[in-house]
């Protein structure tokens, strides 16, 4: 496999019996549909010059790429929870909807979805950053006074609830192959990265976990918490939620930071135990795939790098190749 000069940091998320991979020009899901044929959404990047160019600023574009790819990420996941659920319908079903799903799709739908994601994120970080605050205080706020001390504290609780949930919903049937759509979604990167050639077996060899991952920001993001939060004293209650509040983005763009830090130095022998403990996390959050799960990862990290070469080759290489559309694995 042909290796650029200046390698892409691909990636990717699990989506309901698929994966998705995002590449320099186009995002590409492929999903196994219920007859086993693979069909992919391309979606091709639009990124506005402002974008573009804070995605270039450090501490900035943590803030800008996970707001982004959460907005993005939502309409492909959207895709294929449309996709499992239409392999349910009955035919004549089918057709009915797709026509009034064709007749209401419009740009604020489009604006709508990306919407839904962004506030989703922002809710989840939210609610992950202000309960555990509410049950600290509830639960040793008169005890003592050491600000510190209540902030190592609420750290451990967020860390307690986070794995809670992780592993709650691991349990469920859905989330349990989406975990392992998770892990082959991390064994095609790195086997991309090793420089080996994409098939089953090569890329069954590597591990599920992986550097550069949302999950060991999450990790990250608990952690760093705690000293960004030690730095600023708090008084009272109100105080307390305001300074989470405020510091929040900080936190996001100090913790995506230091996860591209931890991946740069993962070969270095004593540094690269920084990215540890995130990759303890990925072991709920991903699970040893099947070989027909590996082989949609693949099916959908080789459609991304084809459309990528197709759309680097153009004369127009900022012009989208077409739309999303479902297709049929070509041979």
């Amino acid at each position: 496999m042909s290796q650029h000069s200046k390698p892409v940091s691909y990636g990717g998320q699990a989506v309901i019996e698929g994966v998705m991979f995002g590449g320099k020009y186009v995002n590409v899901t492929a999903v196994r549909r219920k007859n086993q044929e693979i069909t992919f959404l391309e979606v091709p990047k639009q990124d506005k010059d402002w974008t573009r160019k804070l995605r270039k600023v450090p501490f900035l574009r943590g803030i800008v790429s996970i707001i982004d790819s959460s907005a993005k990420g939502t309409k492909h996941l959207n895709y294929s929870a449309d996709a499992y659920a239409d392999d349910e319908l009955e035919p004549e079903e089918r057709a009915a909807l797709k026509k009034k799903e064709e007749s209401k799709w419009s740009l604020s739908m489009i604006i709508g979805v990306a919407a839904v994601g962004v506030l989703s994120f922002i809710f989840g970080k939210l609610v992950l950053t202000l309960l555990p605050v509410f049950l600290e205080s509830i639960l040793f706020g008169k005890l003592f006074e050491n600000y510190i001390l209540h902030n190592l504290i609420e750290g451990g609780i967020k860390l307690l609830l986070l794995l809670a949930y992780l592993w709650g919903i691991s349990q469920t049937p859905v989330i349990k192959r989406l975990f392992q759509y998770h892990g082959a979604e991390h064994k095609v990167i790195t086997t991309y990265e090793a420089g080996e050639e994409l098939t089953v077996a090569n890329v069954q060899k590597h591990s599920r976990l992986h550097y550069r991952c949302g999950s060991s920001f999450m990790m990250l993001s608990i952690v760093l918490g705690v000293l960004i939060y030690s730095l600023v004293p708090w008084d009272n209650m109100t105080q307390r939620i305001l300074q989470r509040i405020i510091l929040l983005p900080v936190v996001i763009a100090v913790s995506f930071e230091f996860l591209k830090m931890t991946n740069a130095l993962r070969e270095v022998p004593v540094l690269r135990f920084l990215g540890y403990p995130g990759l303890w996390l990925q072991l709920l959050t991903t699970k040893e795939p099947k070989d027909d799960q590996v082989e949609v990862s693949i099916a959908s990290f080789k459609r991304m790098l084809e459309l990528d070469a197709q759309m680097e080759n153009s004369p127009a290489p900022n012009q989208p190749v077409r739309t999303g559309v479902l297709d049929p694995l070509k041979g």
